[in-house]
């Protein structure tokens, strides 16, 4: 899943990104509300984390421009206020959730999780044929053996899981399995999709992950 950070305490931005990255996400970056909205308007993210005291544009503000817009990513803000008067700006603005300065990681990411559950139909559980991959344990399995997967294979499967039977194309997938700053090969989802395939398919007499000619890949069964 690619998440947005916008936090003005770079050290915090940073620090979040870091862990967050380690938990499989795709994290994009930035320090003020101005920035939050050129990266919210350009790519679909899955949570915006959102400071409410940010230069630029607020987190409030920013949350309140998303919505007029049309845009219904799921918000976390982020305050150092512990008013019940600013949670309820915050949640009228049309933030999905709040946590207040200082926070566990743990609970942080505990919540970034319920967001996303309550966005794909009540579950972080996802099937296909005997593969299941468990978001909120990270972890992967099919027929029953556990599968090993690097962080970056893990948020592709993720991705492919969370949208089986659509046929995904490249540049989708890069959008939203690679943040901005990554820097790698223009086969980098080739090689990626290749090692899934050999974790996932290899040994099994059905087929998950498919080339769809000209299109992209798809997760699903085999026609």
């Amino acid at each position: 899943m690619r998440l947005l950070i916008a936090e003005d305490d770079r050290m915090t931005a940073d620090t979040l990104a870091r862990r967050l990255r380690e938990e499989h996400y795709a994290v994009d970056v930035c320090y003020d509300g101005t920035d939050a909205w050129e990266y919210l308007s350009a790519t679909e993210y899955d949570v915006a984390v959102l400071d409410i005291m940010m230069p630029g544009i607020d987190g409030v503000s920013l949350v309140e421009k998303m919505r007029r817009k049309g845009l219904a990513t799921p918000v976390l803000l982020l305050t150092a206020r512990d008013a019940v008067s600013d949670r309820v700006q915050g949640l009228n603005a049309g933030a999905d959730d709040y946590l207040v300065k200082p926070f566990a990681f743990e609970e942080l990411s505990a919540r970034l999780r319920v967001l996303t559950r309550r966005t794909r139909q009540g579950t972080n559980r996802f099937e296909l044929a005997d593969l299941v991959l468990d978001a909120d344990s990270r972890t992967v399995s099919r027929g029953g053996v556990e599968i090993v997967l690097t962080s970056r294979e893990y948020a592709l499967l993720e991705y492919m899981i969370r949208n089986k039977r659509r046929v995904l194309t490249r540049a989708q997938i890069e959008e939203h399995v690679w943040s901005y700053d990554y820097e790698g090969a223009s086969n980098m989802v080739d090689v990626y999709i290749r090692n899934l395939r050999r974790k996932i398919d290899d040994g099994h007499a059905q087929k998950l992950i498919h080339t769809v000619r000209y299109a992209g890949y798809v997760l699903r069964e085999a026609p």
